[in-house]
């Protein structure tokens, strides 16, 4: 088994696509399918499923890409122990929330990239509903999510920054100049909100049913700029966090309506897997993140 086809299975397991890999690792598509090939007559199973144009890890697949990744780290963590070399270098794998990596994230990755310029910096763009799973498949060395604290006994949990969320309308709206709002005035309003499965929208929901507004008009979206802009035309009632809309409020663009949901508490907070190996790389990136944030408090 060659180190080389691990890194190859590796690559196809994170894009789930030949062509996409084979760019990465500078192959033709047919060296990717090949190495994959020989890999599997080796192992003896099948590790990808060719869906058509589609391709998928079979659960063999998912099996060996543990293994993968925990054989890489301890390549990297041996070849880090041999080398004479103060410069930091490595790979860090890093995922993130849509709204996060809009808002929170662009100032740590430059402050990051600035002081270790050496560290190649892999972005891997994921689902909400992935993310936490990414540690446990090794998929990711860290992410960041938005939610209530999460406390799991095999992650490690910082939490970085409490977040606000507001209620959000045009200056047009109707509900724009009430200093007081009660149940009954967002009754028959239409709410623009995330996806369902995001996160803080399932806590949204669990807020307003605990306040008694039940069969509310939404309209879901997949970005919160869509949101944002849709709420700015008059079309809605936006819920999204402060980091998102504090220019447009400080511009007159959006009004922040008088309610306020005691029970909705949410935390940016950056994960890592407690048995993950903390190469110089990692370590020195968690160490940036904790001057950026000054995090408020370390959940094990």
């Amino acid at each position: 088994m060659e180190i080389r086809h691990l890194i190859t299975f590796r690559t196809v397991a994170s894009t789930l696509n030949f062509t996409r890999a084979a760019e990465a690792l500078n192959y033709v598509p047919s060296n990717v399918t090949m190495q994959i090939q020989a890999l599997e007559e080796e192992l003896g199973v099948p590790l990808i499923d060719r869906l058509g144009k589609q391709i998928a890890l079979t659960e063999a697949g998912k099996k060996f890409l543990w293994h993968t990744e925990k054989i890489m780290s301890d390549l990297d963590e041996a070849r880090l122990a041999v080398q004479k070399n103060e410069e930091i270098t490595g790979t860090i794998t890093i995922s993130g929330s849509e709204i996060l990596c809009a808002y929170r994230l662009p100032a740590l990755f430059h402050a990051f990239r600035t002081q270790y310029p050496g560290v190649r910096f892999n972005f891997r763009p994921l689902p909400n509903e992935r993310l936490i799973n990414s540690l446990y498949e090794g998929l990711t060395d860290l992410i960041f999510i938005l939610d209530e604290q999460v406390r799991a006994p095999r992650l490690i949990s910082t939490a970085l920054k409490d977040e606000l969320f507001h209620l959000l309308v045009a200056p047009h709206h109707p509900l724009a100049d009430r200093t007081r709002l009660q149940v009954q005035d967002l009754q028959e309003e239409v709410f623009l909100l995330t996806e369902k499965g995001c996160t803080y929208r399932t806590l949204f929901d669990r807020s307003i049913e605990r306040r008694g507004i039940d069969g509310m008009t939404s309209l879901e979206f997949s970005s919160a700029e869509a949101i944002k802009h849709c709420a700015m035309t008059g079309m809605g009632i936006a819920f999204l966090p402060d980091m998102a809309v504090k220019a447009e409020l400080m511009r007159g663009e959006l009004v922040s309506l008088p309610w306020r949901m005691p029970d909705l508490h949410v935390v940016t907070q950056m994960l890592r897997h407690k048995d993950k190996w903390l190469s110089p790389a990692i370590e020195a990136f968690v160490n940036v993140v904790k001057v950026v944030f000054e995090p408020t408090s370390l959940v094990p």
